[in-house]
């Protein structure tokens, strides 16, 4: 890969033109069209709002501190949450974390590979690690969360 990235990357060629590039978690946080979607909480929650649907997930910063995940607890479909309330818990190998909802809202979906396959969550936090969907009851919240350079900016802050 040509990709100035610490881990590797593959590339998969889907036709004559066109190209998927596949990355690892921790290549992601860098800036490409994936996380260009993406908001973050202070609490390191990320949503990807789409026709009214956030897709919730952790970030890679979340998931390298958790270490290896070994359970992920999480809500009913149906559960309405508030913006920040609790949801559930991630459990890995070194420690347990609280899970924020960065929206009012409703669960839609769980993702079920996670009860399986917790691990996702490590694997590819920006794709099939997500948490949750949930509708968006208030769309206005969506300003008051973090783009990713204003998260970037955030972590290299706890970093000091």
């Amino acid at each position: 890969c040509f990709l100035p990235f610490e881990r590797s990357c593959m590339s998969v060629s889907l036709s004559n033109s066109l190209m998927l590039l596949i990355l690892p978690c921790s290549a992601r946080t860098h800036s490409f069209a994936l996380s260009a979607a993406l908001k973050f909480t202070d609490k390191h929650e990320w949503v990807r709002v789409e026709g009214g649907v956030g897709t919730v997930g952790i970030s890679n910063y979340a998931q390298e501190a958790l270490g290896d995940v070994v359970y992920c607890g999480l809500p009913e479909v149906g559960q309405k949450l508030e913006q920040m309330e609790n949801f559930g818990v991630l459990e890995s190998v070194k420690a347990a974390s609280e899970l924020y909802s960065p929206l009012t809202g409703e669960v839609t979906e769980i993702n079920p590979e996670l009860a399986e396959n917790p691990g996702l969550v490590n694997k590819a936090c920006f794709a099939e690690g997500w948490l949750i969907k949930m509708t968006i009851e208030k769309p206005e919240e969506v300003d008051g969360l973090m783009d990713e350079p204003a998260y970037k900016d955030f972590i290299e802050s706890l970093e000091e």
